[in-house]
Order: C-alpha cells, then sequence, then structure tokens
C-alpha cells in the first residue's frame, strides 16, 4: 500500500459515502499521484483535469486496452461487453469517436430538447402525484429513476416495458463501467447486461426498419456511415448514460438540499434559480466524479513523469472543489456565480447528454419542492454504490410534509 492509499482508499465504505476530505487532501498535498490500489494515475487539480482533457496524449480508449490485456479465456467469456463498450463514442478517439458522435448529437442540443419540456414537466408531475397523498418514499425508486429512464427511452423509442429490466442491467453494467472496487463477478454481470440490452435494441432496430417512428432508433436506422453494431452499441451507451447520471444527480441534488435547509428554501421561494442550482449541485457533488484515460505516451504533470500506457482518473469532483479555481469551494450555495464546474467533462468529449441532465433537473426540483415541505432522509444512513467513477446511493427513503394543493 503506497501513502496516497492510505489518504485515498475507494473500497473503504466511509470514503465511498464521503470522498471529499480525502480528495481534498490529495488535491492540496499529491495532486498527481500513483494510486497502487488502483493501479492508475490520479490528477485531482482544476487545471491539470481541464487541460488533460484537451490533451490527445491521453486517449479515452481504455476499453481497448482492457480487453487487449487479458487472457485469452477471460477474454472469450466478456466478447459481447468487447463488442459492445469498445464501439461506446465515449471510449474512442477520432476519428472513431467523430464519426460516430456526428450521429448522435442532433437530438441533444438544447434548441431540440425545449420542444419536449412541456412532456417532461408532466412525466415529472405524474411521478410526484403520489407524494401529494403521501407522506414518505424512496425517492430514488420512485422519482430519481423513473424519471430519467422512462425520457431517455422514450427519446431512442425503446419499450416502456422493459423499465425494471434495464434498471437491473443497467445497474449490473454501472459496475464495470463505473470501475466498483468490491462488487463480485462485475465482468460476468456486465456481460450478461450488455447481451439483454443488445437484444432489444436488435429487436427493436429490425421493428423501426419495418415502420419507421418518431424517435432515435428510426433516425439512426435511416442514416449511412453506422453499422448495426455500432447503432445497438452507442444506443446502449445512450440508454445507459441518459439515466444513471441523471438519477445520481436528483438524488445527490435533493440530499445536498435536505442538509442545507436555507439553500432549500431559497429555491422555493425563486424557482427561477433552478439551472443555477444544478450547476452547484453538479460541481459540489456530482454522479460522475472521474472519467479514465490511458497516456498515449511519457506525459510529465507536475514534475511527476506518467509512463506510457499508464491508467489515469481525472477526477473531477475533486477539481470542482479545488480552492484554486473555484472560492470557498466546501460551501454550497445554489447563488454561486464564479467558476465553471466541469462534472459534464470538456472538450471533443463532453458529454453528448448534458443539456438533458441539466432540463430535467431544472424542470424537476422546483416542483418536487412545490409538492413537498419538511423533507427528511429517514435511513441512518445511506447505501452508496460503489464506483470510482459513478457515484448515488441504492435508495433514499425520505419524509415530508405534503404541500396544501392550490
Amino acid at each position: 500500500m503506497t501513502a496516497i492509499d492510505e489518504i485515498y482508499d475507494p473500497t473503504d465504505p466511509a470514503t465511498i459515502a464521503d470522498p471529499y476530505p480525502a480528495l481534498a487532501r490529495l488535491c492540496a498535498e499529491a495532486p498527481v499521484a500513483w494510486s497502487g490500489r488502483l493501479k492508475a494515475w490520479l490528477l485531482t487539480r482544476y487545471d491539470d483535469c481541464l487541460a488533460a482533457q484537451r490533451d490527445r496524449r491521453f486517449s479515452a480508449e481504455r476499453m481497448v486496452t482492457y480487453f487487449q490485456g487479458l487472457a485469452p479465456a477471460r477474454r472469450e467469456q466478456l466478447q459481447r461487453s468487447e463488442g459492445a463498450l469498445g464501439r461506446w463514442a465515449v471510449f474512442l478517439d477520432p476519428p472513431g469517436h467523430t464519426r460516430i458522435r456526428a450521429h448522435l448529437n442532433g437530438r441533444f442540443t438544447t434548441a431540440a430538447l425545449s420542444a419536449m419540456a412541456p412532456r417532461i414537466a408532466h412525466r415529472i408531475d405524474v411521478l410526484l402525484a403520489p407524494a401529494r397523498e403521501g407522506r414518505r418514499m424512496d425517492f430514488i425508486a420512485d422519482f430519481a429513476y423513473p424519471l430519467p429512464a422512462s425520457v431517455i427511452m422514450d427519446i431512442l423509442g425503446a419499450p416502456l416495458g422493459c423499465l425494471d429490466e434495464v434498471q437491473r442491467w443497467s445497474h449490473d453494467l454501472a459496475l464495470f463501467v463505473g470501475s466498483s472496487q468490491t462488487a463480485p463477478n462485475k465482468h460476468l454481470r456486465a456481460e450478461a447486461a450488455v447481451a439483454g440490452l443488445d437484444e432489444i435494441f436488435r429487436d427493436l432496430l429490425r421493428a423501426r426498419r419495418r415502420r419507421p417512428a418518431d424517435d432515435l432508433v428510426s433516425e439512426l436506422a435511416a442514416s449511412t456511415g453506422l453499422s448495426d453494431d455500432d447503432l445497438v452499441a452507442n444506443c446502449i451507451l445512450l440508454l445507459f448514460a441518459g439515466h444513471e447520471t441523471t438519477t445520481g444527480l436528483l438524488a445527490n441534488g435533493l440530499m445536498r438540499l435536505v442538509q442545507h435547509p436555507r439553500q432549500q428554501d431559497l429555491l422555493r421561494r425563486e424557482p427561477a434559480r433552478a439551472e443555477a442550482a444544478v450547476e452547484e449541485m453538479l460541481r459540489y457533488d456530482s454522479p460522475a466524479p472521474a472519467v479514465s484515460r490511458i497516456a498515449a505516451e511519457d506525459i510529465e504533470i507536475r514534475g511527476q513523469r506518467i509512463p506510457a500506457g499508464a491508467r489515469v482518473f481525472l477526477m473531477l469532483n475533486a477539481a470542482n472543489r479545488d480552492p484554486e479555481a473555484f472560492e470557498d469551494p466546501e460551501r454550497f450555495d445554489i447563488a454561486r456565480r464564479e467558476g465553471r464546474q466541469i462534472a459534464f467533462g470538456f472538450g471533443i468529449h463532453f458529454c453528448v447528454g448534458a443539456p438533458l441532465a441539466r432540463l430535467e433537473a431544472a424542470l424537476a426540483f422546483p416542483r418536487l419542492l412545490a409538492a413537498m415541505r419538511e423533507i427528511e432522509i429517514t435511513a441512518d444512513r445511506l447505501d452508496w454504490r460503489d464506483g470510482v467513477s459513478l457515484r448515488g446511493a441504492v435508495s433514499m427513503p425520505i419524509r415530508f410534509r405534503p404541500a396544501e394543493l392550490p
């Protein structure tokens, strides 16, 4: 165990629940550090994480490196995962990334999504209707998961009857993609998840070629330049990324509002602050705390040499609390004006679904706070999902007083 592992241990339940004290120490004392436990370099300063996402010497193709390094028998076991994840745009460098990303951008612009706002708002109101009649709910199971999952499935054209299966498969896939350090059999669980999601989208692709609809799969099926394997793999990516991180954004955001009642009251009184509040939630406790890269050649940062082939975690949640980038960064402040959070990444790999996540959260929180008063998290402690690259609780039971209907 290295000295860094004593500061930041991603397998420690206390660190999983609250990584920020450890990340603050790394940022201050060892901003470029080797983690023996993760077998990777960690970058925690804002400027370094920003620069690395502009630097083509940091390759996104970690899945290619991972699968090529497996023993032949193990690689054979995971051939579906390799075939799908190896085609995800998020894990590709140009020109492959550029070719696939061009087919995905159109549906996720702010202008394109604005037409969806009334439908998303209606879905929020439907999910919150029971809150006006009851006094308890599991915020994740009853709201934070079904909202973004149903929205992205609607965009893609995937059948909503698969919602429960999608949740189970996405959770298993997240253990692998999110770099879980403790989950047993995460690779085989991801393989089964990919197989199930692959079947859904191949069936949907065949159906849309027979009878197109107003959905993204129909658009992709009619386009040129993508193979069926590329199309199906990146539909799985959009489905997975389109709800996993937004679920975390909604849950982490509510948790912080509960912990900071003055900020909660401010947003309830002034719902026009919703967009700024979402930015602060993303900065303060993002559901996507790190992205992984591979050093394509030897790279020197702050006097440390990162050798070619090394894995590197850009610790975005640490960077978003770097005191050199943000004034009083440990303060949760929805009225914050300075700084630019990088929770969605930066550069060519900036999250394609960022406008959708922002829209869903900005619509959700004012409605949620209008429906509920005196919100409490009733669990003594939350059970957090294990993952270096994904952050969120498994469940979040809450108690509240329903607001009076107008």
